[in-house]
């Protein structure tokens, strides 16, 4: 049986590290599965999902000219593709501008959103000048 990329197999763990898991695959051969392909959420410690001996299935991701096998078992789940486009936030809908996003009004002009974005570091540097004075504190700091 040779393995092709996009290819779903059967596979066992025969080894943990902190990177991800060595699967041997049904030929004989060894792959890895990184840490970012083992679930759909942040995997902080393999071993909460893995353990040396588990049969999982895997589908290959990569292969290397020198024989490396990237593997993929979050890929390797059925579940429906939902097309995802680059220009949408996480919110499902299209980006827009900060300025359309605050009123729904026509785009700002540029020297209207220059002096918002001046009036905003001001206050922003006048904030931060407030809050870290107070905590040089020491002797006679602040006199008068």
């Amino acid at each position: 049986m040779s393995i092709e990329v996009g290819s779903k197999l059967q596979g066992k763990v025969t080894g943990i590290t902190n990177f991800g898991a060595f699967v041997e695959l049904p030929d004989g051969s060894t792959g890895l599965v990184h840490i970012s392909e083992v679930a759909d959420n942040y995997v902080k410690d393999i071993n909460d999902h893995l353990k040396v001996g588990d049969q999982v299935e895997v589908k290959v991701i990569n292969m290397e000219k020198d024989g490396k096998i990237g593997l993929s078992i979050k890929k390797a789940k059925d579940r429906p593709e939902t097309p995802r486009s680059h220009s949408h936030s996480h919110t499902g809908r299209p980006r827009q501008g900060r300025a359309n996003d605050r009123n729904n009004t026509k785009p700002e002009n540029f020297e209207s959103k220059m002096a918002r974005f001046l009036k905003d570091s001001e206050d922003r540097l006048s904030s931060l000048k407030r809050n870290t004075e107070s905590k040089r504190g020491g002797r006679g700091a602040r006199r008068g």
